[in-house]
């Protein structure tokens, strides 16, 4: 079976096209800079191969053109690595969130509506991949289109750790719960613990860290809390979002003068890492801007790494022990000076982390002392290919 996995971001496309159940890739494509006028990048790479196409300075106006783009080279008589578009039999999207679907579901219209009826909660994420999957039904009419929502992994979590203290109406009527995300990331990451334990149980904390950051408690490969929200202006500070906070401080701001524009923007896109610094949304030059003896910056990376600690000592309560502390996604896998900030902060926890192998580390590693009760690993996540054993495995009602 062959297997196409999108990634929708508010102006890229991503592709890989696998196949299953090898999980054998064998095309990958992006589009970056979607809409913006002869300045869209586009790659396209035959693994099978090895020929690629790496186009810049490109008109690529909409999610149409780069979608059909990709597609044209997948079947060149050149490059491509099928014959003709009706070779793919299913599609997965790393969605995020529809009313009333939480899991794996097949993109029905009625899916596609529950999706509209909750783009408050992820406006900018939803509003893409409705565009996306609409225009990839038309170009592909005979495949199976399946949703892998961002808050699949959770949907197991006890209702005890996932309801407000709002009336129980709200959450009978309107959905109000947490509801957690980066359900592929961490997903995956329970995938690789499966492994790595052989059936035996286990308990685990992960830590996705990147422009969104979240922290998942896990045992035995299933999600039991996890630090989002029912939005994605929850859990921890992100790049440029807020993160947790007072819900009364919008109210206050506004009494403050401030327009709901001004704290929209505020809330969403000057918050967070960025908010605090005041030099990026990008931990990179937060650090250098640190180590420069900025203390903005500083304060920064402390604020940040303080929520991570905050929410690993309250799962770590929650799973009673931990075996596992993983590292993964665009941060926690490349910024070594926030995984030894996070780990300084757990010794009362027993883990203790190799400090030469953090400093040493590049992609997959044990970073565990040889003292440590707890194991430190670094596993870069690989959201598609969770994407994809999943759009493969589903099966029909």
């Amino acid at each position: 079976m062959r297997v196409l996995v999108c990634n929708v971001g508010s102006t890229s496309l991503k592709f890989k096209l696998y196949q299953m159940p090898e999980c054998r890739v064998l095309s990958t494509g992006k589009v970056e800079r979607v809409g913006t006028p002869e300045d869209s990048i586009f790659q396209y790479v035959n693994l099978q191969t090895g020929q690629r196409v790496d186009q810049e300075k490109q008109n690529i106006p909409s999610y149409r053109s780069g979608i059909e783009r990709y597609l044209t080279y997948l079947t060149s008589k050149e490059q491509g690595v099928i014959a003709k578009i009706s070779d793919i039999d299913r599609v997965g999207y790393k969605a995020t969130l529809s009313k009333g679907h939480f899991g794996v579901h097949e993109l029905t219209d009625e899916v596609l509506e529950g999706m509209r009826e909750w783009l408050p909660l992820a406006t900018l994420h939803n509003t893409g991949y409705i565009q996306a999957i609409e225009t990839m039904r038309e170009v592909l009419p005979d495949a199976l289109f399946l949703g892998c929502f961002e808050t699949a992994f959770h949907r197991n979590i006890p209702l005890e750790r996932k309801l407000y203290g709002v009336p129980y109406e709200w959450y009978e009527r309107y959905g109000v719960q947490r509801l957690g995300y980066h359900s592929a990331s961490h997903g995956y990451i329970a995938d690789v613990l499966n492994e790595k334990h052989g059936g035996r149980p286990y308990k685990a904390i992960s830590c996705h860290l990147g422009g969104s950051s979240s922290v998942c408690a896990i045992e035995n490969g299933v999600s039991i809390d996890t630090s989002f929200g029912m939005s994605l202006q929850s859990g921890l500070i992100h790049a440029t979002r807020v993160g947790d906070m007072d819900c009364d401080l919008f109210a206050f701001l506004r009494h403050e003068g401030l327009t709901d524009q001004e704290i929209h923007d505020g809330f969403e896109k000057k918050g967070g890492l960025l908010g605090i610094s005041g030099v990026s949304a990008d931990v990179r030059y937060i650090q250098e801007a640190a180590e420069n003896g900025n203390e903005r910056a500083q304060l920064a990376l402390k604020v940040f790494v303080a929520g991570i600690v905050h929410y690993i000592g309250a799962f770590y309560v929650d799973l009673g022990g931990l075996d596992d502390l993983v590292f993964t996604a665009g941060i926690g896998e490349n910024a070594g000076i926030i995984r030894k900030m996070v780990c300084d902060k757990l010794s009362a926890l027993g883990v203790k982390m190799d400090e030469a192998k953090n400093a040493s580390a590049h992609g997959k590693a044990d970073l565990t002392a040889q003292d440590s009760q707890v194991s430190v690993l670094v596993v870069p996540t690989d959201e598609e290919l969770g994407i994809a054993r999943r759009t493969y495995a589903y099966l029909r009602p």
